[in-house]
């Protein structure tokens, strides 16, 4: 038997004004869904199964961009994307441009397990959601006044809100420390307050060793719609095997030519690195000039994160009794 351990992520970027309310508010949810899987790994629920329960919560609390609360494309709709990955076999679903799918992580989960494929999208994905009976609701259920306003603010802007996309000098993991800079900081000439969090994951290792990841999210404020990121796409944004999983949360374009949760996985197995290591080294040299951050965690019941933006929404926990939840270097 193993040592279990999780890993949560609320998108990566965050400004350094940003309400103590707010973070408060991000901190609060995190330790919730942290202690939802706790209890889910110590009733000895396997990995995959935890990691799609988490991101459900999170799904379904309109604090971060993903399910409700997701953000709006140009057309004022929400247009959701999700993925999961359960690291024994590398079995894989993948769901994107959903309108009405209460929750698109378990969607995405029917794809892995229910259906010959593993990437479903837009309208086939809605037939499928159909055919298998999850929960659907109207496209307004997703939408939030707040996000109505960002989407408004972007508009006048005639720009998509990056929301990571905030000017730091270097790259920090979870063991780094430095305090956060109290310059107010704007973007199209608006305060980087206004910008939504961004994508939602989940990693989890459990006590047989077996990893997971899900990746779940809305997507760009004022994005083109047809647009796809990184989290659905698989060795982008999400990536499990034998050695280890991870969730991925940023600049997508960038994630997606960097392959970076894969690249963890890759420079483990052919460099022989440990977790922490890996994830500094792809964060360090596989970005280019992208903004992005990320979570892991590895067969043996190791955690680790990083991030090259000036902070992300994570919270991590171990069988050993260790659990924190952070936003800032």
């Amino acid at each position: 038997m193993g040592k279990w351990a999780i890993a949560v992520h609320g998108g990566a970027g965050v400004d350094p004004n940003l309400p103590v309310q707010r973070q408060e508010a991000a901190k609060q949810l995190l330790t919730r869904c942290l202690n939802l899987g706790i209890s889910a790994l110590r009733s000895n629920c396997p990995a995959i199964d935890v990691v799609e329960l988490v991101v459900r919560e999170l799904e379904t609390d309109p604090l971060f961009n993903s399910g409700r609360g997701s953000a709006l494309t140009e057309n004022g709709t929400v247009e959701m994307e999700a993925s999961i990955m359960d690291g024994p076999k590398r079995r894989c679903g993948a769901v994107s441009g959903l309108t009405t799918v209460k929750n698109p992580i378990s969607l995405a989960r029917l794809v892995m397990e229910k259906s010959p494929h593993s990437y479903l999208a837009f309208s086939g994905a809605e037939e499928f959601a159909r055919q298998q009976g999850v929960e659907l609701v109207d496209n307004e259920y997703f939408i939030t006044e707040e996000n109505l306003g960002m989407l408004k603010l972007a508009k006048e802007a005639n720009s998509i809100l990056f929301d990571y996309r905030i000017p730091n000098g270097g790259f920090e993991t979870c063991s780094a420390g430095a305090a956060a800079t109290d310059s107010p900081l704007q973007m199209n000439g608006l305060p980087i307050s206004l910008y939504a969090p961004e994508t939602v994951g989940c990693v989890v290792v459990d006590q047989e060793g077996r990893c997971a990841a899900a990746t779940s999210t809305g997507g760009l404020m004022n994005k083109r719609t047809g647009r796809i990121g990184d989290s659905p796409l698989i060795g982008a944004g999400t990536y499990a095997s034998n050695l280890c999983g991870v969730s991925c949360t940023g600049e997508g374009e960038a994630i997606i030519r960097a392959t970076l949760a894969r690249d963890v996985a890759a420079v483990m197995e052919y460099k022989g690195l440990c977790l922490q290591e890996a994830v500094d080294f792809v964060i360090k040299e596989r970005l280019d000039e992208g903004q992005a951050g990320l979570i892991a965690v590895s067969k043996n019941g190791e955690v680790a994160c990083g991030f090259n933006a000036n902070g992300m929404f994570r919270g991590c926990a171990t069988e050993d009794g260790f659990m924190e939840v952070g936003i800032w270097p």
